[in-house]
């Protein structure tokens, strides 16, 4: 099980969460695809935690089990210290879901395009009882708009999707998340589909609102800049295993984990100051009836005979970050010839750690 990064008092907390999902040919014959495998990890006040990783990491499945979309096949999900899943009567599950709110990745796809913006907007203010009355109700979505940064907000709720851009329309679904007056947003790539031109616009807007509003959020993401940019934190999955967390800063400068060195191989960097000489075997992982050991090793260039035996265990790097690697902990002073300078630094970074 992942240590969970913990930073305070958490707000939200995934304590072993497990997702699987019945796959096959016929019904004799079902398999599971494991698309999580008991992920940990806590979300604290006013923080922002990036989750990031290759397509098909599973990164997306946390953002749908902890908002209720898809039920964990086990595990906990505690907010505020609180078991949502044991709260099984509507009111508790519609209070949980006022609270933790999702942003999805399609901001045209995730609004209904027959629906004026406004009515996008008055069905979760109704929905939880934030306005009352029609004038209440329109001076509510007007502000809102305006929150997001959309003037004036009630010219804008009187369009529809397909007359905004897409920009536009991302802050209308971020100003919909906003309407039940969330303590924690999920934001699935929100700025993914958007023109490069207009993303850093959207995250200083939800920085923005996260000082305003004391929202957390969960910023799923597979690009590693933006996650430097706008996260506290920086958590690294791969095939359902969440394998390295540490503070943003640290994590770009340091990469423990192979998997994390690779992707930062993958970022361009004009001033050659990250490089690497490690390259990924060809190949996807195994989610159905995974092998034993480390889901990375068959793509791993570091790969030992023990990694493809047993599932390593995590070895605390510091007091803010550690990893899932066999490189670390008592491997690293056994490290295989051929080591990049990169991992051995890493190495030597984590055995200090561990002694002092």
């Amino acid at each position: 099980m992942t240590t969970p990064d913990r930073q305070g008092e958490a707000i939200l907390e995934a304590q072993g969460l497990s997702k699987y999902f019945q796959v096959g040919g016929g019904f004799f014959r079902t398999k599971q695809l494991r698309a999580l495998h008991e992920v940990s990890f806590a979300l604290g006040q006013r923080q922002v935690v990036a989750l990031v990783g290759e397509s098909g990491s599973g990164k997306s499945t946390i953002a749908r089990v902890l908002v209720r979309l898809f039920e964990p096949s086990s595990g906990k999900i505690l907010f505020r210290g609180r078991d949502v899943l044991q709260e099984e009567p509507r009111q508790a599950s519609l209070a949980y879901r006022s609270q933790v709110q999702m942003i999805f990745q399609d901001p045209f796809g995730s609004l209904n395009p027959v629906h004026t913006i406004g009515n996008h907007l008055e069905r979760p203010l109704l929905l939880h009882g934030k306005a009352k009355g029609a004038g209440e109700l329109k001076d509510r979505v007007a502000e809102l708009l305006e929150t997001v940064e959309l003037k004036p907000g009630a010219e804008i709720a009187t369009r529809y999707p397909h007359q905004l851009s897409g920009g536009q329309r991302q802050r209308v679904a971020i100003a919909r998340a906003l309407a039940p007056g969330p303590s924690v947003i999920l934001a699935d790539e929100p700025i993914s589909m958007l023109d490069v031109s207009i993303r850093v616009g959207v995250l200083n807007l939800m920085e923005r609102l996260k000082e305003e509003h004391g929202i957390s959020y969960l910023y799923i993401t597979h690009d590693i800049a933006s996650a430097r940019y706008f996260a506290d934190r920086t958590m690294v999955m791969y095939a359902g295993h969440i394998v390295e967390g540490a503070p943003s800063e640290e994590l770009m400068q340091q990469p423990a984990h192979p998997y994390t060195q690779l992707l930062l191989s993958a970022v361009p960097d004009p001033n050659g100051s990250m490089t690497t000489e490690l390259k990924a075997k060809s190949g996807a992982p195994k989610l159905i009836d995974p092998p034993p050991g480390c889901p990375f090793a068959d793509r791993c260039p570091n790969a030992m005979p023990v990694c493809r035996r047993e599932m390593p265990g995590t070895t605390q790097l510091g007091k803010d970050r550690w990893v899932r690697c066999h490189l670390y902990g008592l491997g690293a002073a056994s490290l295989p010839l051929g080591t990049s300078e990169l991992s051995a630094m890493a190495a030597k970074s984590a055995v200090q750690g561990a002694a002092s």
